[in-house]
């Protein structure tokens, strides 16, 4: 018995994934350039908001405490629609998941588009599979080095782009290129772009399928929300076994043990050995084994996208269940309807919000003062949120008919110039004259108006208003 410890990290063995054409890798294509795409050019977007306001289409920004997406504006206090954001992304997981396995990690995810843009580059530089593999083994000569540095420059080309793109997402796009180049910007973006850099340097370009198994939590998530019916892609084993090469085929199955499946994989497993964590569903095994079958004139499919209950069915020599039974099941419906539930309620917040936003906090120490003449008085703070970009009247009126009166700390008039973009605070007095019911009632309901005095929108705050009491 071996007294060597046992190794719990598998060293790395390079993978070089081959180039092939088919379906699903024109499919990915699309994606990877629609996506980067967005990545890149979306801060440069611009979106007239008027005056005194950002013309980036899409901006956080940090100093005024405001997220810009086209015609849209999120305040700090309306955090919920982030939040609503992000619960409809993990359901929208969820759901992809539980019909169609890993789509997302093999379309969409970042770490997959950045490592098969990388992968790209080094095909085009260093050859395709066995040029690679060869340079791999080759010792490091002139041509190694040159391949190398050209290979190493790409990618850190492509990863300055991404870390730099990532902050043109919080300052205005033009402005803070012309400061990074410069050396004018601020640190924070300096170190931002650095630290972006060499993640996805290391991340596409040296780990690549490690942080698939290794570092992503998703791979181990992702059974609980798979079931026999999940589409994903499998093996027809009961077609192509026994498996082998050669002219007479008559005891062999539909495999010809080609290993095509194998050498585009960019996460260098035999999807013929069944169901795996590191399998990503990329689909590139699909279009490899389709693509040898019309060579050797067998039917293609042999590795398709599959649930595990087509098995059962295929192998009894059954037809393959229709795709629309195994996507509308219990499990799909829930996660679909509480997506739609939280859109729907995400939408209708958004358009609902009130155009004139104020709140409101009595001042309860003391709750009332009286005055010289006999006159109670309640004492308020009200805050009026200016989203204009320039300075903005808002008026304040009590309920018609009412016998309280309303005036404004520090001013004789009842208006407030709120300054631009922010939340202005205003001490706010509501005075009950002697005699009346409101100051001899112990509390009584009190509804004061905000009016923007622009545009003549109106919001109410709803309080109370202290009397002495019987």
């Amino acid at each position: 018995m071996s007294d060597a410890p046992e190794q719990l990290y598998a060293p790395r063995e390079p993978i070089f994934p081959k180039r092939v054409k088919g379906t699903f890798r024109s499919l990915k294509w699309w994606i990877m350039g629609i996506t980067l795409g967005i990545y890149y050019l979306a801060p440069w977007i611009r979106w007239d908001r008027g005056p005194n306001l950002p013309d980036q289409a899409i901006l956080v920004d940090m100093a005024s405490r405001r997220f810009f997406f086209f015609w849209i504006e999120i305040w700090p206090h309306e955090f919920y629609f982030i939040a609503g954001l992000l619960i409809m992304a993990g359901l929208g997981l969820f759901l992809f998941t539980s019909a169609a396995g890993r789509v997302w990690c093999g379309y969409t995810c970042p770490q997959t588009v950045w490592t098969d843009l990388m992968i790209l580059v080094e095909r085009w530089i260093e050859g395709d599979r066995n040029a690679r593999i060869r340079l791999q083994r080759q010792k490091w000569d002139g041509e190694k080095i040159r391949k190398r540095l050209i290979k190493f420059t790409s990618w850190m080309l492509i990863a300055v782009a991404t870390g730099g793109a990532w902050v043109f997402y919080f300052a205005d796009a033009p402005t803070l290129l012309v400061d990074l180049v410069t050396g004018q910007a601020h640190p924070l973006a300096y170190s931002t772009v650095l630290v972006l850099t060499l993640t996805t340097f290391f991340f596409g370009g040296i780990a690549r399928e490690q942080i698939c198994i290794y570092a992503c939590p998703w791979p181990r998530i992702q059974a609980a929300m798979m079931d026999e019916d999940t589409i994903t892609i499998a093996y027809r084993e009961w077609r192509g076994e026994p498996r082998g090469r050669g002219k007479k085929r008559d005891d062999l199955g539909d495999c010809i043990d080609c290993n095509a499946c194998v050498a585009v994989c960019p996460m260098g497993i035999d999807i013929r050995d069944g169901q795996q964590m590191e399998c990503i569903t990329c689909g590139l095994c699909i279009d490899a084994c389709d693509e040898m079958m019309v060579k050797v004139g067998k039917e293609r499919g042999l590795i398709d996208y599959l649930a595990l209950k087509d098995e059962s069915y295929e192998r009894a020599g059954n037809q393959k269940i229709p795709v629309m039974k195994h996507l509308l099941r219990p499990r799909t419906i829930l996660y679909t309807s509480l997506w739609t539930l939280v859109g729907v309620a995400l939408t209708v917040a958004l358009f609902a919000r009130p155009k004139v936003d104020v709140t409101i906090r009595p001042v309860r120490n003391p709750t009332y003062v009286t005055l010289s003449d006999g006159s109670i008085r309640n004492t308020y703070d009200v805050g009026v949120r200016n989203r204009h970009g320039e300075e903005w009247p808002y008026y304040f009126t009590l309920t018609d008919g009412s016998a309280l009166t309303v005036e404004l700390e520090g001013t004789d008039k009842l208006v407030l110039v709120a300054p631009p973009d922010t939340e202005a605070k205003q001490r706010v007095y509501v005075v009950a004259p002697p005699g009346t019911e409101a100051a001899k009632l112990d509390r009584t309901d009190l509804r004061i108006w905000v009016v923007d005095g622009v545009t003549g929108d109106r919001a109410h705050l709803d309080t109370v208003f202290n009397g002495r009491g019987r």
